[in-house]
Formats: structure tokens, sequence, C-alpha cells
């Protein structure tokens, strides 16, 4: 079995039978080759073969397999839709994956309060189908939403298109529940929006990347659907034009709901990997996707946007919105299949967008010269995904390039995606010695065996 020599036989069998007591035999997976489906990553970077892979029903039977662990001394990692970019979800060799799949319940709608409690298996798409019958919306959306859980993105205060407007995960989550370390339970599901009751857990638990608890149910606050959307797609000469671009977004345009943006190299891969054909006759340094959103027409507001464009193209149906979509959107597919990329998601001072772009081409070449850097990502709140192609996936002189150039010019080297497995060994370039300290002091008071993700967000002691 995977992971065995990390375990002796006696305390490997009685693991596998306290975890199927706990959840069923049937969901305890010990077949290697069934269990390797869990131990990689969508990039294909980070992999690991885990010891076994447990599938709880209900909290209790997370609680339960996190004691059964707890007791073997066996690390587990909790995963939800597997589709997160820094390897926090993928398990090192010999530990347990905690598969959170089957938490998949959707409560019922809270109307007078607009939220909805849901299992932490709950996939983004399935929780925007369920909650749109109503006329009710969630806030948070990105291009992952078929794959992606609730649970892990509240786990890693996930992001997207939206931000500009929404904010990220942590500002739509009302409560939650959590299994700690030692098989304790907390509950936090009222979803109130005044309760100063000494430390906000919720709050704590939300981008922590299991390493502090596993989650298990989620209340999230819910928006009013905006039934009238427009979708632009707009060329400009530069990303410093793109710039003047979001000035006058924001300026002269309320119903913003998504400023992302994109650069020709990229669009010439998508294309490529489609097989479709370019939005426009002529190529243009720098895309900008615009989509706006209201309860009344939201076009007239982008005319000023378009009277700044080299080009654009603007639809109103979801048909042509998602096409329009599509360029960027297939960024990370495209990047994907054309090999195992270094995908570093970054912030950075909208202002230094441009000089990032630059700068940071020069960077990767210095030590990979024949390296492809595609860049794209969300203007709006200056979240760049730089993906870079060539270089060996283990070569970590490109990582630290990169994300010391975004230190330099005073960006964060987590942007969406959280710290994971990728970037612990650079956490002090966007965290001081005293922040690093009392995050190690939660850990261990939370966590004190450190079995719940290690080697997760925390630079090595």
């Amino acid at each position: 079995m995977a992971g065995s020599d990390a375990i002796d036989r006696a305390r490997l069998d009685r693991l596998v039978a306290a975890l199927g007591a706990a959840v069923g035999p049937d969901h305890v997976l010990t077949d290697p080759a069934v269990a390797a489906s869990f131990g990689y990553d969508l990039t294909g970077r980070y992999a690991g073969r885990p010891l076994l892979v447990v599938r709880p029903g209900g909290v209790e039977e997370v609680a339960a397999a996190v004691r059964a662990c707890a007791e073997a001394e066996v690390a587990v990692v909790p995963q939800g839709g597997h589709s997160g970019l820094v390897g926090g979800g993928t398990p090192r060799d010999g530990e347990v994956v905690l598969s959170l799949r089957r938490l998949d319940r959707i409560e019922e709608i809270d109307r007078a309060a607009s939220q909805v409690t849901v299992g932490a298996g709950v996939t983004l798409e399935a929780l925007q189908q369920h909650v749109r019958a109503p006329g009710l919306d969630f806030a948070v959306d990105h291009g992952g939403r078929s794959a992606a859980t609730i649970g892990g993105m509240a786990a890693t205060n996930a992001g997207g298109a939206f931000a500009v407007r929404y904010g990220l995960m942590r500002a739509h989550v009302a409560g939650l529940e959590a299994v700690l370390a030692d098989g304790r339970v907390i509950e936090r599901l009222h979803g109130l929006v005044k309760d100063n009751t000494g430390y906000d857990l919720t709050g704590l638990l939300v981008g922590s990347e299991g390493t502090l608890g596993v989650i298990t149910r989620v209340r999230l606050r819910l928006v009013a659907e905006l039934s009238r959307r427009v979708t632009a797609l707009v060329a400009v000469a530069s990303l410093e034009r793109a710039l003047e671009v979001l000035e006058e977004v924001r300026r002269s345009v309320p119903s913003i709901q998504a400023l992302d943006f994109f650069e020709l190299g990229g669009l010439r891969r998508v294309c490529e990997h489609l097989r479709i054909a370019p939005p426009f006759a002529q190529p243009y340094e720098t895309y900008l996707v615009v989509e706006c959103a209201g309860g009344t027409d939201p076009l007239e507001e982008l005319e000023s946007l378009v009277e700044l464009a080299e080009d654009a193209a603007v639809a109103s149906d979801a048909e042509g919105r998602r096409r329009l979509w599509l360029y960027r959107e297939a960024h990370n597919e495209t990047i994907n299949a054309l090999g195992v990329p270094h995908k570093i998601d970054v912030s950075v001072p909208i202002p230094a967008l441009p000089t990032f772009a630059r700068e940071v081409r020069t960077a990767v070449r210095e030590v990979g010269p024949a390296a492809e850097v595609i860049l794209y990502g969300h203007l709006g709140d200056g979240n760049v995904h730089v993906n870079v192609l060539g270089p060996a996936p283990d070569d970590g002189r490109v990582d630290e390039v990169v994300l010391e150039l975004v230190a330099r010019l005073g960006g964060s080297i987590g942007g969406e995606h959280g710290i994971g497995r990728a970037k612990t060994a650079w956490l002090a370039l966007s965290r001081s010695e005293a922040e690093i300290a009392a995050m190690r002091a939660v850990k261990a008071s939370l966590d004190p065996a450190g079995l719940l993700s290690p080697g997760r967000v925390l630079p090595p002691a």
C-alpha cells in the first residue's frame, strides 16, 4: 500500500478498521491505483502518494475520521474539488486524504436573511443553480465553478472575476461548522449580522487552508440576481491604456461587475488550442473583458469605454457573453495543455501593473531564457496570474524571482489561491516576523501535533 513505509502494518490496519467503522468500509480507499487520482493537482506540478483516502458523509464522520488519524499520528489533508493551484489540498507521500465531496447537501434558503447553509462538498456551480431559481445569486464566481467546492473556496478565501464589485469569499461567509484537530466540532451557523462575542473563529478559519480545522458546512450570504447583463471584449494598445479604461469604469460605470485582462500571447495560445478565430481582425497588445450587471439594461454605461478602445465587441445574450468570456476563461485549460506550468498567483498595486508585466518577463528569462510567460487576471483588484512554461516544474528560481519582484513593488505573494505548499518558503516577503510568529502560535494552539495539512502556509521552522 502506498505510504505504508511511514506507518507500521499493525497501526495501519487499526487505522483502516477505525476509519471503516466511522464512514463505512466502501468509503476508505486503500488501493493505490484508486487513491492515485486524489494525489495530484490540476497543473501536475504538485503530487504525492496518499496513504489512503477517506470519504466521510457528515460532520460526525469527519470528526471520527480526524480522531482516528490523530490516534494513529497520521497527517490529514482535507480535499474538496481538487482545483487549487498551490498544492494545498494535494497530499504528500504517506498523508491521509480527507475527501469532502460527499458533504454535498444544500439546505433550505433563508429568504428573509438572504442566506443559505451548504455542505463543504457542494460545487460552486450547483450552488449557483440552486439559489438562482428563486431570484438570488452567490457573488463569488470563477472559471473553475464546475469543480471547485464551497468548503475549499472558504478554506482558501477564494476570489474571482467579481471581486472588484463584491470582494473575496470571506465577505460572503456568515458562519461555518468545522472539525478541529482533536475531533471537536465548532458550529457558528446562526448567520447573525451582529455577534460581538469574542474572537471571530469563522474569520480565522476562512483562508486557513485546512491548517486549523476541517470546514464541513458554510453559511453563505446571497445577493439579488441581476437579470440584465452586458459583456464587452475591449482591445487596447497597452496595459497603460487599460488603466485609463479602469479609471473610466470607476468614474462612470456603477454597474461594473468584472474587469479582467489578458494579453496577445495568451490569446494566440487560446485560439490555437480551441481552434477558434481571434475576436478581431487586427491583433492588439491587451484585451479586457468588462461585465456590467443591474436591474435595468446597463448597455449605455459601456459606451464611454468603447470610445477608449481600439476595437470592441459587446453581447447581452447568454451565448454571446459566454463566447466573449471564453477568450479569457480558456487560458487555464490552454496553459495546462501546453505542459506543466509554474502558476504563480499574486497581487500587485494596480498602478504598478504595467511595470510588473514588463519586469517579470525580464526576471523570468534571466533564469529561464527560453521561458514563455503568459499573464492574465483581474485588472480591477490587481490580481495577476503569472504562468511560466518551459522551466522544470521543480525549478524554484522561477517562483523566487517572480515573488521577489512582487514584494519590491509592494504587492502580495498570495493572490486568490493562498500559500499552500507552493509559497511557504517566501511567506516572509509578505508577512513580518511578528506576524509569522503569531500565526505559528495559533497553529500550535489548535493543532499541537501538527497533523492538519502540515507543510502548508507556514514556512519550515
